[in-house]
């Protein structure tokens, strides 16, 4: 049986490489200056509700990984002794690679964004969906909701409050939506 750990392949295939923690896109650029390698580290990009107001948040899609398109014979000790990389994933002593097809279909969904890695996320909420409230006065309050106000990102939510149906205005941030499925 081939150990893959002392005979790396001489040809250039994508590998799931572990960063420091919070510095996968440090990791990623560092190793994108590195030649002979590329690098993609994907991440999502959303709005969050803080106590300074809503805010767009920019945070890996995997946390603590990113992907490196190397030969690991040619270039893997200088891929794991880059800037804010800690080491190549691996399974006891199997360096798995990462099929072309799945990071192909990642860049695919990355398409017509702002940033090529990066996917916006926003948050999709319909007229009848039920809903929890997560923070403010009204936090753990279940409702549904009545009408959109997308200019405000605002919702009116129908809710049982005191023995009686109230409809309240309330922040589409502040609300805990429904899943809904991938689409293919």
């Amino acid at each position: 049986m081939d150990d893959e750990l002392t005979s790396p392949s001489d040809q250039a295939a994508w590998y799931c490489v572990r960063t420091k923690t919070k510095r996968e896109y440090v990791a990623a650029r560092s190793l994108a200056q590195l030649d002979g390698v590329q690098s993609f580290c994907p991440r999502l990009r959303y709005r969050k509700a803080t106590r300074r107001g809503k805010i767009w948040w920019v945070e890996a899609m995997f946390p603590g990984y990113i992907f490196a398109f190397f030969s690991r014979l040619e270039r893997e000790r200088d891929v794991v002794h880059t800037h804010g990389v800690m080491k190549l994933l691996r399974f006891g002593d199997h360096i798995p690679e990462i099929p072309t097809t799945f990071i192909a279909e990642l860049i695919q969904q990355m398409e017509n964004q702002e940033e090529d890695d990066m996917l916006t996320l926003q948050p999709t909420v319909k007229e009848g969906d039920e809903v929890e409230v997560a923070h403010g006065a009204l936090q753990g309050f279940q409702g549904k909701v009545v009408e959109i106000l997308p200019a405000a990102e605002r919702v009116k939510i129908l809710i049982e409050f005191l023995g009686n149906r109230q409809v309240v205005e309330t922040d589409l941030f502040s609300l805990i939506l429904p899943s809904r499925p991938i689409p293919d």
